[in-house]
Formats: C-alpha cells, sequence, structure tokens
C-alpha cells in the first residue's frame, strides 16, 4: 500500500484548480442508466478510484463504457442493460453503489442490490432509501445481506425523509422520474451535487422542480434522450485546499468550483483570521500568522460540511486558543482525533463534541488514514507539523482526491509518495 511521506511545516503558495465533483460525478453516471437509447457524454469525470469501481458494477449490469481518464471525458451507452443483480463483491467497496437501484428498478422492474460498504464512519443506513421505494410501491425484501425490490412501474405519491439524504434523494429521482403519476419529497436534501444530478436529468428530458430545496417535485416522463453533460467542480476538494492555506499560513488560489457553495466554511475561515477573496469560479484564501480558534457544529447543506470536519479540526489543532467542534451528521466521524494525537494535538472527544486545545507546534509522526475526510484532515495536520511524517493507507484518499501529493506539491509542500 502507497504511503504519503510529509516534512511540514511550510507556508503553501500559488494556485490549483480542482477536478469534477465526485459525489456528482457517480450519480450522474448511475444516472445515465436510464437513458435507453443512444450514448451519454459525461465530462469533468474525476480519474478517481471509485470512479472506476462504479464502472465496474455498471459494466456488469450490461452498460458498455468508454472513459478517457484524461481528458476526464466518459460515455455510457445502457440499451443492453440486462442484470438485476449487483453482487457485493462489487457493491463492498462504496456505499454510492447503492444508487444503482433506482434505475435498475425502472429499467427492469426487479433489482437484487447487494448492501454497500464504503468509509467506516458510523451507521449509514439505507433505511431512507428502502421505505421511500416501498412508499412508492415496490415489494422490498432483505435476504443474504441483499436488497430484493420488485415493481414496475413505480407509482408516484409523497416522500418524507427523517432527516434531509443525499444519496437517498438521488435514488428517489432515478426511480420517479419514470413512475405513474407525480412524486413529491420532503425534506430533500439540498446538496449542489444533487442539483447537479437534476440538471443532468432535466436536460435529458425529465421534470424535476425545486431541487436544492427541502421540496422537491418529479413529473413523470416515458423517456430520456442521450446527452452531453459537464459535471461541477468539486466544492469538498477546494474547501480541503482553502484549509490547506489556513494550516500552514500560507497563500492559495483555488479555482473549478463555485464559492457560493462555501459560504458557510469561507466564514468560519474569516472567523479563524483568514483573508479571503472570491471570484466567479475561484477563491484565494491567506492564512495568518497563527490561526483563531472557532466552534462549529456540521450539518447537512446548507450547514457545514460533516466531510470538511476533519479538516477544520486539523487546522484548529493548531490555534490560539480552545475550539468545539460539534458532528451531528455521522455518528463516528471523530475516528481521525488519534491519528492527530499522535502528531501532539490536544483533543478532548465526549460523545459527539470534540474539544480541541490548539498547541504551538505539531510534530512529526506515523499516522494513518481510515476514511476519506478524515485522511485528508490528516494530511493537513501533517502539513503543519514540524519534521517528518509518514501518513499510511492513503488509498482511502485517493478514493475522492486525484494525485493530492501532486498538487499539494505544486503549492510548495514536500509530500512524496512511496511504497509502504
Amino acid at each position: 500500500m502507497d504511503k504519503f511521506v510529509i516534512k511540514g511545516a511550510k507556508a503553501l503558495k500559488g494556485a490549483v484548480r480542482v477536478d469534477g465533483s465526485k459525489n456528482a460525478a457517480l450519480p450522474i453516471i448511475v444516472a445515465a442508466l436510464l437513458i435507453e437509447k443512444g450514448e451519454t457524454v459525461i465530462r469533468n469525470v474525476p480519474p478517481l478510484r471509485d470512479i472506476y469501481t462504479l464502472v465496474q458494477v455498471l459494466e456488469y449490469l450490461g452498460a458498455r463504457i468508454s472513459y478517457d481518464d484524461k481528458a476526464c471525458v466518459m460515455t455510457v451507452n445502457a440499451e443492453d442493460i440486462n442484470r438485476h443483480t449487483a453482487p457485493y463483491e462489487l457493491m463492498r467497496q462504496m456505499r454510492a453503489s447503492f444508487l444503482v437501484l433506482g434505475p435498475i428498478l425502472s429499467r427492469l422492474g426487479e433489482a437484487r442490490i447487494s448492501l454497500p460498504g464504503g468509509c467506516v464512519i458510523g451507521p449509514r443506513p439505507v433505511d431512507f432509501h428502502v421505505k421511500a421505494f416501498a412508499a412508492m410501491g415496490a415489494k422490498i425484501n432483505e435476504k443474504g445481506g441483499y436488497i430484493i425490490a420488485r415493481g414496475k412501474p413505480l407509482k408516484g405519491g409523497s416522500i418524507y425523509f427523517d432527516r434531509p439524504s443525499h444519496t437517498g434523494t438521488e435514488n428517489v429521482l432515478f426511480g420517479a422520474v419514470f413512475a405513474r403519476g407525480k412524486t413529491r419529497i420532503a425534506n430533500a436534501g439540498c446538496d449542489p451535487e444533487i442539483v447537479d444530478v437534476a440538471r443532468f436529468l432535466n436536460k435529458a428530458g425529465a421534470r424535476i422542480i425545486g431541487a436544492g430545496t427541502p421540496n422537491v417535485t418529479v413529473e413523470p416522463v416515458k423517456k430520456l434522450k442521450n446527452i452531453d453533460y459537464t459535471v461541477s467542480g468539486d466544492r469538498l476538494v477546494a474547501g480541503t485546499f482553502m484549509m490547506a492555506a489556513a494550516i500552514t499560513g500560507g497563500n492559495i488560489k483555488v479555482s473549478g468550483f463555485d464559492p457560493n457553495h462555501l459560504t458557510l466554511v469561507m466564514h468560519k475561515l474569516t472567523e479563524m483570521g483568514c483573508q479571503i477573496e472570491t471570484g466567479r469560479n475561484q477563491v484565494s484564501v491567506k492564512g495568518p500568522g497563527r490561526l483563531k480558534p472557532i466552534s462549529v457544529t456540521t450539518f447537512p447543506y446548507p450547514g457545514f460540511p460533516t466531510d470538511l470536519q476533519p479538516c477544520l479540526m486539523a487546522a484548529a489543532c493548531v490555534a490560539a486558543g480552545t475550539s468545539a467542534i460539534k458532528e451531528t451528521v455521522y455518528k463516528d466521524r471523530f475516528s481521525h482525533t488519534m491519528e492527530m494525537r499522535r502528531l501532539g494535538a490536544d483533543i478532548n472527544v465526549s460523545g459527539d463534541e470534540a474539544t480541541v486545545r490548539g498547541v504551538k507546534q505539531l510534530q512529526g509522526a506515523e499516522v494513518m488514514a481510515s476514511e476519506i475526510r478524515g485522511g485528508a484532515g490528516i494530511a493537513l495536520a501533517c502539513l503543519a507539523a514540524r519534521g517528518k511524517s509518514e501518513l499510511l493507507r492513503v488509498y482511502h484518499i485517493d478514493r475522492a482526491y486525484y494525485r493530492l501529493e501532486e498538487k499539494l506539491s505544486s503549492l510548495g509542500a514536500d509530500v512524496e509518495r512511496r511504497k509502504g
């Protein structure tokens, strides 16, 4: 397994452009399964491990896919979808693969989908998905680790989520596009990535109203047409580089995304003493000599993103004072704190709250990533640490950050990828 060797305590400077959003590209690729004729072209698809895993899932189902990972362009032909089973050996690698339930059920009237795997950050049940499809008339059973759903056509109706669900909302959109009757989703996820998915579907001929708000309506259509579509930039990768500027006292311009999608993140960085300038598709962040402490609570969009909580915690580790961080989205999303302590951080966790007492200097150590975003946060802590750190299990980071070590090196970081 690869590792990063990082020699920290260097201020990062320069410009970096983010790739396409992984969390938008994955469901958009899945949505292409709903298009029964022709080739769909999807641009700005990041060449990430999760993308290649999803391609394997779709090809198993019968889709024909070509992917130019240098140009980041993918074509999907779903004319010959002929399997309704998505096996565990493929599904276990990431949670987003469960999104194939909606398109396969819509196309074939039956779907046998393995319960998904993914990052170890606490329980992320698919109950929302299952209950929603049951409310749309599907007969659902669970057997041997598989969800078996039958029902064609699905029926429109009123779907309610107990709390906003990103992938749950997307899966219902997939099921509702061809359903019999109008579908209304209450307390829908409002994430920009959901808006991107809805925009893709609407360009293909769907009638989705209200994406990006808690109330979404889907008017059914008979079919979708093949299209050419460009995925939006990755706001979470952008936020990671913005916090890299903050934690190292650097000055970084991040481009290729919509700054409006990180409004609260920019507010928090400003509170910590950063200077921020925004443009149409870019943000410049200049970190202070030493950061100020912060208080933040994660919450579904437009709240502070849980996926950037580990990066913010890394910054709080070297702030001049005590920070308070509350995690309300994922139960176990403080797993990275133990590794940050190995670098000299002073963090105390009680339930869903962490108290971070900033230290003047972190020290290099051997640490490891246990999940994607926690790994990114630990990488930032290593960038701020004096001396050499070795960050193990970076394959987790590779799932969402394309060649992170190269992009950080271009900004002046001393980062090298080595075989473990």
